[in-house]
């Protein structure tokens, strides 16, 4: 076969590959990039946030000390509140991360302890997952965590929403969210603008409320774009 038809071959092959993500990439970003609202802060948005947290029953989130669930079905974590550790588990690995002192974390591979480099990265894993994955669970509640910013934004259809913005913790700081709330504060779902995705303000929702036996309440399904993300085996418990 000649070079020049080869050349043509892969060319067509990658244009084949690549052309549809990228129209619907370019379809999604004109569609829905937005750039990062400004909002007002202060002790309007302070209150609009404590009636978030009110309408989801704060006080029985912060009487919760032991949260379990599975994330789409991929991640299993049991997160001990009250002691702040977490066991997480994917595929044949376990990470029993110590969030306070996370060098005194442990790893196993089909149940037997590994340590030196392999420990390093299941640990940096483990933690990532933890920190992505609990806050699709918890996310509400986290919004007077330390280092956090809230603003009072007015959106275009004149209702107002809570913008946070992380300057500090987890995996990706500098991330905001603005939070779309129910007249009665419970939200509804909120429009992101993170680092990892390349386009600012999609949305995804926050529903299928759960209320555990501890009396938190948790959602159960997530939608962003045409994807689904499901959080089952949900126990919390004091």
């Amino acid at each position: 076969m000649k070079t020049k038809k080869l050349i043509k071959i892969i060319l067509g092959v990658v244009i084949f590959l690549t052309l549809p993500s990228l129209l619907f990439f370019g379809f999604v970003y004109f569609k829905y990039h937005e750039d990062l609202p400004v909002g007002i802060q202060g002790e309007q948005a302070d209150a609009l946030a404590y009636k978030m947290l009110e309408s989801l029953n704060h006080e029985a989130y912060k009487n919760t000390n032991y949260l379990e669930w599975t994330f789409k079905k991929r991640h299993h974590f049991e997160w001990q509140k009250d002691k702040n550790t977490c066991v997480v588990y994917w595929k044949e690995y376990k990470v029993e991360l110590d969030l306070n002192t996370i060098s005194n974390s442990k790893t196993y591979v089909h149940g037997f302890r590994v340590q030196d480099d392999q420990e390093t990265k299941l640990i940096e894993t483990a933690l990532n997952y933890y920190n992505n994955d609990s806050f699709w669970l918890v996310a509400p509640y986290k919004v007077f965590d330390p280092g956090t910013i809230r603003s009072l934004v007015t959106t275009k259809q004149g209702e107002e929403a809570l913008l946070v913005t992380y300057t500090s913790g987890g995996s990706t700081p500098g991330d905001s969210y603005l939070w779309q709330l129910k007249p009665n504060g419970k939200p509804k779902g909120f429009r992101m603008w993170v680092d990892i995705l390349p386009i600012g303000g999609l949305e995804a929702s926050w529903s299928n409320w759960t209320t555990t036996e501890s009396g938190a309440q948790l959602p159960t399904f997530h939608k962003m774009l045409l994807f689904g993300m499901e959080i089952d085996n949900i126990i919390g418990r004091n």
